[in-house]
């Protein structure tokens, strides 16, 4: 048991790890493409050959980042293999679809356009060229689509039937997983995520160099464009936030009750501006969970479903199944208590089906296909032996989504700041204060984005698939040192390509500060 849970922990630190440093770059890929694919389109439209030097030096940030991306994303593929080999192979039919439509279509459309972004200046058309870089910046939004469809399938399973002859699931429709409600709103939270920190980016280098009074107009009109996505970006990414929030409530309940660290749930439900929990408050416990807190009357309940009198459950209420109906009385839904046994009576039918197909006695067979069908939805609880195996750490989950929301909150000033400095006070640029501030909002940027993956995943803890597959009989049979070997050198290696692509890039803008941008020779 205790070599199983070492593996389990450290097939999810491993997996965690790549995927924190794959995150790292995503998002500024989104973001630049975007912004170079705008600045470009300003330089073939006016003719202005200084937008089509900002347009390169922009660009091959954009570069540089790219490769780091593909190299990070590549191994999160291959640990599907290495590290989660049950669940590759209880739903690799399903989630290996969206996966696949990725690399056929969306990388394989990244990667030819992007040779004609980079290769093609003075080889093809000006419009051929712009084409391909709006291409190449669609054709990331697509690799993020499908990406994000994968991963939202995993938290809201659906288009799929269990065949219990295969004892795995097949996908049944793939529109409905395609089409997944929570899949479309994470797509575009993370694509505007991406708009933002992006337009932070920009407006932070263009912050240092005109501090250092250099390519002081490339800068400015870097700083307007850059303030205008970012800005764009962060007022849509609230909007998304606001429906993925509906999305949670209504199919990962207990992810909503963690990220507010509510565990009494009610009507009229305020939403935890600021707080600090009490660590040492358990599921059960009487009091106050909070020790401090600054709260938004009705906020979480006009959050969670639009309505600011609704009721929203706590984790207690969750455990319990608890509910209250329309009309405000208590009522009681499936306990976890009912949902691990609904579940052991699938994983029993099971296996009832496989010695019934062993002996070729269909009857017994229907009847136990008919007894997994009925509890099937419920697998995943059979499982565990305590219903608070299925609570996520509290604490990470509630400090991760206040980060993101706070950070949100500070960029949100910045940027607004940025464009109206840019448009009615430029003077203003040159001062060091101004360009502090721009500077600071770049590991902003990038601490909200990582909250925001740290609440998205921790908070659906101990799910790998949510209420059919926990991470503890997700693994692959493998030793928990091999796993811990394998982290450290990927820790290794991720680091020091962190470090060379900060170096590179650093390296880069000190480079082009001491040349004319607007040149588009330099």
């Amino acid at each position: 048991m205790n070599e199983l849970l070492g593996t389990v922990d450290w097939s999810r630190a491993q997996f965690a790890l790549t995927a924190m440093y794959h995150w790292l770059f995503v998002p500024l890929t989104i973001g630049l493409s975007v912004i170079v694919a705008i600045m470009e389109t300003i330089y073939v439209r006016t003719g202005d050959s200084r937008w089509k030097g900002i347009t390169k030096f922009w660009m091959t940030l954009f570069g540089i980042n790219f490769a780091c991306g593909v190299a990070t994303g590549i191994i999160l593929e291959f640990e599907f293999g290495t590290n989660w080999s049950n669940y590759s192979w209880f739903v690799g039919d399903i989630f290996g679809a969206p996966l696949a439509i990725e690399g056929i279509l969306a990388f394989f459309m990244e990667a030819t356009f992007i040779a004609v972004m980079f290769f093609g200046w003075n080889k093809v058309s000006r419009r051929f060229h712009l084409a391909s870089t709006w291409l190449t910046a669609l054709g990331v939004s697509l690799s993020a689509l499908w990406i994000l469809v994968a991963n939202a399938w995993m938290q809201n399973p659906v288009g799929m039937r269990f065949d219990p002859a295969q004892m795995r699931n097949v996908m049944d429709n793939f529109f409905e997983v395609a089409f997944n409600a929570v899949a479309i709103n994470k797509f575009f939270h993370a694509v505007f995520s991406g708009w933002t920190l992006a337009g932070v980016f920009v407006v932070g280098v263009s912050g240092w160099m005109l501090m250092r009074r250099r390519n002081i107009e490339a800068m400015r009109r870097s700083m307007k464009i850059g303030s205008i996505v970012g800005l764009a970006g962060i007022l849509m990414t609230f909007y998304t936030g606001h429906g993925s929030a509906v999305q949670v409530a209504r199919v990962q309940p207990m992810k909503l009750a963690a990220m507010e660290g509510l565990f009494n749930g009610g009507r009229d439900q305020a939403l935890v501006g600021f707080g600090i929990l009490d660590p040492e408050f358990r599921p059960g416990d009487k009091g106050d969970p909070m020790l401090f807190s600054i709260e938004i009357p009705y906020a979480l309940s006009w959050l969670a479903s639009g309505d600011p009198h609704a009721f929203v459950p706590g984790i207690n209420d969750l455990i319990a199944g608890r509910a209250i109906d329309d009309n405000g009385d208590t009522v009681r839904t499936a306990s976890y208590a009912d949902r691990m046994a609904s579940g052991r009576a699938a994983q029993d039918a099971l296996r009832a089906y496989d010695n019934a197909h062993r002996s070729s006695d269909i009857p017994a067979m229907e009847a136990a296909s008919a007894d997994i069908a009925r509890n099937f939805g419920d697998f995943g609880y059979g499982y565990f032996t305590d219903p608070m195996q299925a609570v996520p750490p509290v604490g990470l989950t509630f400090y991760s989504f206040h980060i993101m929301v706070i950070a949100g909150g500070f960029l949100l000033a910045i940027l607004l700041i940025m464009l109206i400095v840019s448009y009615r006070r430029p003077a203003l640029l040159g001062k060091n204060w101004l360009a502090w501030l721009a500077m600071l909002s770049v590991p902003a940027v990038w601490i909200c984005s990582q909250s925001g993956w740290v609440t998205a995943e921790v908070g659906r803890q101990p799910w790998v698939i949510q209420n059919l597959l926990p991470t503890c009989a997700a693994i692959s049979d493998v030793t928990a040192a091999s796993v811990r070997l394998t982290f450290w050198i990927f820790a290794a290696i991720f680091t020091l390509l962190l470090v060379a692509e900060i170096s590179i890039m650093l390296r880069y803008i000190a480079k082009a500060s001491k040349t004319d941008i607007e040149n588009d020779n330099h």
